[in-house]
């Protein structure tokens, strides 16, 4: 995230968003909406962090957790991936994660899709590709995810070449299990193999989802889902 404030040519400062200012998010939300097409920026705790350009590990990195989180998507109606998308979570906070996955609001989701399109609550899981932002990401947004009920984190930590596991109920953080497998709680059968993600080893990584995908728990959750959805269609019947 930048903190160096760049004016843009046909805006008033008064009409800018600068990393540091502080405001609700309903005042976020007006400025942010009459920005330029490509400027990112986002408000975390009632204070506003604009996005530094990305670099190359930041770009190469990002698609390889997007791809894993597509199929799971894929394998698992009712669930929705999220990739840079405004999420509205409360007074004071508007972030845009790199990823997310919610379950679909009439598939018995905690997050509801908003008039104007955008994510209205916590969507079960949020994750960061972080390098230059590892510092906002697992302290700041951290706190704002936890604090407006996102239930689990993940935290791409480059420079560390770590993969942070984050249960945002209990504010622990979790360690893969022995055989290197981070099995995320609030999405069954999603199965991440930490070592393999940070070395980009597609086979290993996808040996792992799949195997995931195959399990009964996964299975369990697929029609827990679809319970959910029958009751929500017949409720609308009513």
């Amino acid at each position: 995230m930048s903190t160096v404030s760049i004016h843009r040519p046909g805006f008033e400062p008064e009409e800018e968003l600068h990393s540091g200012d502080r405001m609700s998010r309903q005042e976020f939300h007006s400025l942010y909406e009459k920005s330029p097409d490509g400027f990112k920026a986002e408000l975390i705790g009632g204070t506003v962090y604009v996005a530094s350009p990305l670099r190359l590990p930041h770009g190469t990195n990002h698609p390889v957790l997007s791809g894993l989180l597509f199929i799971y998507q894929v394998a698992t109606p009712g669930v929705e991936l999220g990739d840079n998308t405004t999420v509205l979570l409360g007074d004071e906070s508007e972030p845009q994660p790199d990823l997310f996955l919610r379950v679909l609001p009439e598939y018995g989701g905690q997050s509801k899709t908003s008039a104007d399109e955008y994510v209205d609550g916590a969507p079960e899981l949020v994750a960061e590709v972080a390098h230059s932002s590892r510092s906002i990401d697992l302290n700041a947004k951290r706190e704002d995810y936890a604090r407006y009920g996102v239930l689990e984190y993940l935290v791409v930590n480059l420079a560390d070449r770590r993969l942070h596991w984050l249960d945002l109920r209990t504010g622990r953080e979790l360690s893969p299990d022995s055989d290197g497998v981070v099995r995320v709680r609030c999405f069954p059968g999603l199965w991440v193999h930490a070592e393999a993600l940070l070395a980009k080893d597609y086979g290993r990584l996808m040996a792992a989802l799949q195997e995931g995908l195959a399990t009964p728990e996964h299975a369990d959750f697929v029609r827990r889902l679809a319970a959910a959805h029958k009751s929500y269609r017949q409720s609308g019947e009513l």
